[in-house]
């Protein structure tokens, strides 16, 4: 505990220091956290930035409006389309690195407009591992990781969440609904939303924590391990039958289950067979 106090500690004193900040704010545990934090810490000198898109679940975009308004933090909510920057939708391996760069470019511009010099993101210290090259974008732009900075990871976040009474701090892990396609498959509106009501047919389920991954018009679905044998003996047959009037051809089950990032495993395939 003396460790994760003294992380919490560098955490309050750095963003102290900023005097005035604009925090990307996506609903989901990190930014959460850091949003509380910072607000704590800054008062009225916070802005919470939610961008609106058909990559974000309505259900998340909806849920950042009323944490704020319960909280009383400053919050913007603003219209970005990923259609509209160029590479997107072709979805090359560095698409999140593409979509970034256009999110937080706009996300300057709305800070700027607004007398806010710093804007900072959710990253942990765990992102750092897996192949996130959104990243390379944040750094490029200069925009703050406080609790990379802090040294804090996931698991110590959620501690502090619960510590502080946040609602996430158990919360599924989230992330961009374009990270549902296979790299190299064209990403569309309407796949895009196939994708969010199918996952929402599992959350009606029980199966917060899960995955629907788009394979041309197959449904990859990915569970928990230790929900699998409780899917196939009591959803399957509802979750086929909603999939498949969502518009999907053929509906397949993960058997190795939910695991983060299962769509960069090909590339990392790609790169040891390189070597």
């Amino acid at each position: 505990m003396e460790d994760i106090n003294l992380k919490l500690e560098k955490l309050k004193e750095y963003l102290k220091s900023l005097g005035k900040v604009a925090v990307a704010f996506s609903g989901g545990v990190d930014s959460t956290f850091l949003l509380k934090i910072a607000y704590e810490v800054l008062g009225d000198n916070v802005l919470a930035v939610t961008l609106k898109s058909d990559v974000f679940s309505k259900r998340e975009t909806a849920w950042t409006r009323e944490f704020c308004k319960k909280e009383g933090i400053p919050h913007l909510l603003c219209e970005f389309d990923p259609f509209s920057v160029e590479g997107f939708k072709e979805n090359p391996a560095d698409r999140c690195y593409i979509c970034k760069k256009a999110l937080f470019t706009r996300m300057i511009q709305i800070a700027g407009d607004r007398g806010i010099k710093y804007i900072a993101e959710g990253s942990n210290v765990d992102d750092m591992g897996d192949y996130r090259p959104g990243l390379k974008a944040v750094r490029e732009l200069e925009i703050l990781s406080p609790l990379q900075m802090a040294g804090l990871s996931k698991a110590e976040i959620r501690q502090l969440s619960k510590m502080y009474g946040i609602s996430t701090w158990n919360k599924p892990s989230k992330a961009c609904l374009a990270s549902r396609f296979v790299y190299g498959e064209e990403i569309t509106k309407t796949k895009l939303e196939m994708a969010e009501k199918a996952e929402q047919v599992l959350i009606h389920f029980g199966y917060e924590q899960s995955r629907v991954r788009i394979h041309g018009n197959i449904a990859r679905i990915e569970l928990l391990p230790e929900q699998i044998q409780e899917f196939v003996l009591n959803h399957r047959k509802e979750v086929y039958q909603s999939l498949k009037e969502i518009g999907f051809d053929y509906i397949t089950l993960d058997l190795e289950g939910y695991r983060m990032g299962s769509m960069n495993e090909t590339i990392a395939k790609e790169q040891g067979d390189g070597n």
